[in-house]
């Protein structure tokens, strides 16, 4: 079978170095203001930005920059200049959703690939052929498409690559043209500023035309979360995605989600990927660990099935859930930690490292390092910053770098299992 590219997301320089531990073959990122996750782009300047690019050639993995919104005529200017900067820092692609943009691209800087944005929401072959005779080398199909129409795209243009999404979150709206935040908060979705206004609840009422009385429809006391999109999840169906030889590029969403979601799902598809090629999949596997992360319930979007054969897409119950575990503690250096939830010396914690990590067992002063079940833990006797201080325990925001008893790999993780009532 075909290997595809493993693409993941690059929030900022640290999710990008994170992307790249974890497995990932390419990452993409934007910088500035003509990217439909402006949070995310602005967490790069140009300098980071550009040492991101550079550090994605040192992995040998390709760096693809989103220019993917929509530009107003006053923006055009900026557009042109912005084009011509990102082209020398030298991506490997851009990742464009209109066709004056991708005229554009090509005229600044014809050396530089084009991917066309899922925001084009090319469906069938016809279209795909359109997009590829004005230069784009790859489309990344529309989320409602299905994979038998993927094989057909393929055996039509079998010059043209194509990416598909394969996990995060899913927007109610068709291929993300939603209006909700615009009309509510004065945030454009199409502009990179969407203030997820699908993940609120809401109170639903009928109105009786002939007295004008009003009545609410209940979900429950709260009202109804009716276009909370569940998460993609397409771990289960790697196997029968690569066996079509139809997808050049697995993609995961997610740039403004956690370092750990940015590891999490990068590992996993890269197992998942692995394991098809290697003839051992394991899809209980992947779904274990995938659903360690906060989620808002997963589906398998329009890939497989269609949605409207299931009533399972949407969560009417909350905006987002808790995975079946919790992250306590980064280590950005392998030698000390930070927290990002609360760590002590009365439990253990597993330690979530990098692809083809060596994690070395010890016990010392500070505590120890132990393998069960092929998973690594630790369990702290002492907690000790990097200054000499000593805490009995450690709780989120404490900004003090807490000594490890070994070295981990960089941009490990230590995580525990949620247990009700602890």
């Amino acid at each position: 079978m075909k290997k595809p590219e493993l693409l993941s997301p690059a929030g900022n320089l640290t999710k990008l170095k994170i992307a790249l531990a974890y497995g990932a073959d390419a990452v993409y990122a934007s910088v500035g203001n003509f990217s439909l996750r402006q949070r995310s782009a602005k967490e790069f300047d140009l300098e980071s930005f550009e040492e991101g690019v550079r550090l994605a050639h040192k992995s040998g993995a390709k760096f693809y920059a989103t220019i993917n919104g929509f530009p107003y005529n006053a923006q055009l200017d900026n557009l042109k200049k912005h084009i011509k900067t990102v082209s020398e820092f030298g991506v490997d692609a851009f990742i464009i959703a209109t066709p004056g943009v991708m005229k554009l691209a090509k005229e600044i800087a014809p050396h530089i690939e084009v991917h066309l944005s899922t925001q084009a929401n090319v469906m069938n072959y016809l279209d795909a052929q359109i997009y590829h005779d004005m230069g784009a080398s790859r489309i990344v199909a529309a989320r409602e498409m299905s994979l038998k129409d993927a094989v057909l795209i393929k055996e039509m243009i079998p010059s043209l690559e194509l990416e598909i999404f394969c996990h995060g979150s899913m927007c109610f709206a068709y291929s993300g043209r939603c209006l909700v935040s615009a009309v509510q908060s004065g945030r454009l979705s199409n502009r990179g500023s969407c203030a997820n206004d699908c993940r609120f609840n809401y109170e639903l009422y009928a109105k009786s035309p002939e007295n004008g009385a009003l009545f609410r429809l209940e979900e429950n006391e709260h009202g109804t979360h009716i276009m909370n999109s569940k998460d993609l999840n397409l771990s289960k169906h790697i196997l029968k995605i690569l066996q079509t030889q139809a997808v050049d590029s697995l993609k995961i969403e997610g740039r403004t989600k956690s370092e750990y979601y940015a590891a999490c799902a990068t590992k996993t598809y890269r197992m998942a990927i692995d394991d098809a090629i290697a003839g051992k999949f394991r899809p209980e596997i992947y779904e274990a660990e995938l659903n360690t992360l906060k989620n808002r319930g997963f589906s398998d979007g329009y890939l497989i099935h269609k949605p409207y054969e299931r009533d399972d897409t949407q969560n009417h119950k909350t905006s987002i859930e808790e995975g079946t575990h919790q992250v306590h503690a980064i280590s950005i250096d392998g030698q000390s930690f930070k927290t990002k939830f609360k760590i002590d010396t009365k439990h253990e914690y597993e330690i979530f490292a990098p692809v083809n990590a060596v994690i070395n067992s010890v016990e010392n002063e500070l505590g120890t390092i132990y393998k069960r079940d092929d998973k690594y833990y630790v369990k702290f006797k002492k907690l000790l910053s990097t200054k000499g201080k000593e805490f009995d325990e450690i709780h989120s925001g404490n900004e003090n770098e807490i000594k490890l008893p070994a070295n981990l790999p960089e941009f490990s993780f230590l995580r525990k299992e949620i247990v009700e009532g602890e």
